[in-house]
């Protein structure tokens, strides 16, 4: 059976309310699931290419199924894209064009400030305080695709109500992209309130 690799949000970690959700989930269907810490305990130094690295070795280069969440949904279309052994991806309010949608949502100012002190803070969930994370985030973030090609089967959830990632982002994608499935759910960001839904529907997308 295809194990799972679940790739947790941005400032967050395998103990986030998703991940365990999705793990005891599928762990009760004798699915073996990893989460790794895709900061790996350097926060500060994070990248999008350190994060693709973890969820590589997480892998090892053997076929898997990825549910990614925000980034996490990202980093998964990333790597799938980069990787036809990947069998299948589910998407959890995929955050595409991540870099400019994020530069977008911080002031021009503030931008400028992480630019020229090499780290700004950032409240970070899975640990519950502010974190530093470094300028080199953003510089490697640009070189990625705003909407990463994969071919593979793809189920993606969204929030109606997301203020963090549009909802717009992923109806986009899914209209350029027969091989996705996309799921508007009422709801916001987090889809914390429909678990019990996404995970239903990701059991069937998955035939388990």
């Amino acid at each position: 059976m295809t194990r799972v690799v679940y790739v947790h949000g941005f400032a967050s970690g395998p103990g986030s309310r998703k991940a365990a959700y999705f793990r005891d989930l599928l762990t009760a269907r004798g699915v073996e699931v990893e989460v790794p810490d895709l900061a790996e305990g350097r926060f500060r130094e994070l990248t999008i290419t350190g994060q693709l690295c973890v969820i590589s070795r997480a892998s090892r280069g053997e076929p898997v199924t990825l549910i990614g969440s925000s980034l996490g949904g990202y980093l998964a279309a990333l790597y799938a894209a980069r990787h036809p052994e990947v069998d299948k991806v589910v998407l959890l309010a995929p955050a595409f064009s991540f870099a400019k949608h994020w530069a977008k949502t911080l002031d021009a100012a503030k931008v400028e400030a992480w630019k020229a002190s090499g780290a700004m803070s950032v409240f970070h969930y899975g640990e519950n305080a502010l974190r530093e994370l470094g300028w080199q985030f953003m510089l490697d973030a640009r070189q990625y695709d705003d909407e990463p090609d994969f071919t593979q089967p793809g189920l993606i959830f969204h929030g109606s109500h997301d203020d963090v990632v549009p909802v717009a982002f992923s109806q986009r994608f899914a209209e350029a992209h027969p091989n996705v499935t996309l799921r508007v759910l009422e709801s916001g960001h987090e889809l914390t309130d429909v678990l019990e839904t996404m995970g239903r529907q990701t059991l069937q997308f998955l035939e388990l």
